[in-house]
């Protein structure tokens, strides 16, 4: 498999604090990885990392193996996009919003219509294009943030716990739905997650986090059948009552 992203020996530091001690992370081409972790772990700081919007104190990313450097950084951050917890919308129309990123990217206002029309179209909001994006429930707001990221094309998507907010049932669908995009447009993707239930429906394999180390790194049958601990045992809800999810 073509690696994507790779980072090695990254540190992150606040207060004199380690928050963050990765010796090696590595993203395959059209992999779709969770990363779990108790809160605290540095799950969130490692996607802020990855995505190239928190500098690590020390530490190299490669990109498609080429080194990451102050030169190229904001060139590769526009090959990726993130979509986080509390969807971060403009004050103004759904259309406008999932089309904000292509326009400043300088897309053309036809190739724009295109793309987000189909987008609305495929995360079911179409009928929502012209209204406001500030009154919309929780689900149609990160539907709105999912469309905008998706219409970037992105090499690279970052989720950082993109569901935590919603209600069950919302989640429940709008998870299926993102799985048959995913298994669709093959994009690369992160998932920051707590929720195990939806390690089964949506990822390939597992990282898992504690204090800011990586402690385990595998597929998500194997994180299931031989988790490395205690610990990593207990965030996957591996008790004999459990089953996984599905869709």
């Amino acid at each position: 498999m073509d690696c994507i992203i790779e980072a090695r020996n990254i540190k992150v530091e606040r207060s004199k604090k380690e928050i963050l001690d990765v010796e090696h992370f590595q993203l395959n081409q059209g992999e779709v990885r969770a990363v779990i972790g108790p809160n605290g772990a540095g799950k969130s700081t490692l996607l802020q990392v990855l995505a190239l919007l928190l500098r690590p104190t020390s530490g190299e990313l490669f990109f498609r193996g080429e080194r990451v450097n102050a030169k190229n950084t904001l060139s590769f951050r526009r090959r990726m996009a993130v979509v986080f917890q509390e969807p971060l919308l403009l004050d103004t129309t759904v259309y406008k919003n999932v089309a904000s990123g292509l326009q400043i990217r300088g897309h053309k206002k036809k190739e724009i219509d295109g793309v987000v029309w189909e987008w609305l179209e495929r995360l079911g909001i179409r009928s929502l294009a012209h209204r406001p994006a500030r009154v919309l429930s929780g689900g149609e707001s990160q539907r709105v943030s999912l469309a905008r990221a998706f219409a970037l094309e992105p090499e690279v998507l970052f989720l950082d716990e993109p569901f935590s907010a919603l209600d069950y049932p919302t989640k429940s669908t709008l998870i299926c739905e993102l799985r048959d995009i995913l298994q669709a447009t093959r994009i690369t993707t992160i998932l920051i997650t707590h929720d195990y239930h939806e390690i089964p429906v949506l990822a390939e394999s597992v990282t898992v986090l504690d204090r800011g180390k990586v402690i385990q790194s595998c597929s998500q049958e194997e994180i299931f059948q031989r988790p490395a601990n205690d610990v990593v045992a207990s965030l996957l809800g591996l008790t004999e009552n459990n089953k996984r999810p599905g869709c």
